[in-house]
């Protein structure tokens, strides 16, 4: 089963970046950055998240990240479908939920994240879908307008939405044009999919 082993966010300034991903999420989160300058503007056709253990957990993670600069989105706060979350725009960009399953009470354990997920906003989820399951991937979850992917043994769990509804669901504008900024390390082959995100084999993204 073909897995993603982590991430690369392309950024202007990568030491920045890894303070702010280190003083947030802490060393673990497969999450790595390089220097890039491609034009890229607005909404970039993904989102990261981690599930963390508690809501209190939750509330001290989106403090942190707003404590070093980035933009809340949404505030934390119980959904109406279950569990707690909330929504922040890192300065590099790079938006992300902050997220937990677990009801209100629970004892937090001091931010360490559970699960790192991956989303893509694509043209087609099921073309999206088809073509990973192609390379490998096999499907978890199909609820036709959102799909997410078996994370094997990987330390990143990928799901698909169509662009315009994961922007929604973040509350972000769902316009954007240029790169994606984003390299989704793989244990699969290099390639830039249908809707322009770029696999790189872990060998070569660690490079």
């Amino acid at each position: 089963m073909t897995s993603i082993q982590h991430v690369t966010l392309e950024v202007t300034d990568t030491a920045s970046a890894d303070t702010f991903y280190r003083t947030v999420l802490g060393a673990d989160v497969p999450v790595r950055t390089r220097a890039s300058d491609a034009p890229s503007t607005g909404f970039r056709g993904f989102t990261l998240g981690v599930d963390l253990h508690s809501p209190a957990d939750v509330d001290a993670v989106v403090e942190r990240a707003h404590a070093a600069g980035a933009r809340v989105v949404k505030r934390a706060e119980a959904q109406p479908w279950g569990g707690y979350s909330g929504v922040v725009e890192a300065p590099d960009g790079t938006v992300w939920k902050v997220a937990t399953a677990a009801p209100a009470g629970t004892a937090p354990t001091g931010g360490t994240v559970e699960r790192t997920v991956l989303l893509l906003g694509v043209g087609a989820v099921a073309a999206a879908t088809a073509a990973l399951v192609e390379r490998g991937f096999e499907v978890a979850k199909d609820y036709g307008e959102y799909v997410e992917l078996e994370p094997g043994d990987g330390r990143v769990t990928l799901g698909l939405y169509e662009r315009t509804g994961l922007a929604a669901e973040f509350g972000v504008d769902p316009q954007g044009s240029g790169s994606h900024r984003l390299a989704i390390g793989t244990d699969g082959t290099a390639r830039v999919d249908a809707d322009g995100f770029v696999w790189e084999p872990v060998a070569a993204a660690a490079d």
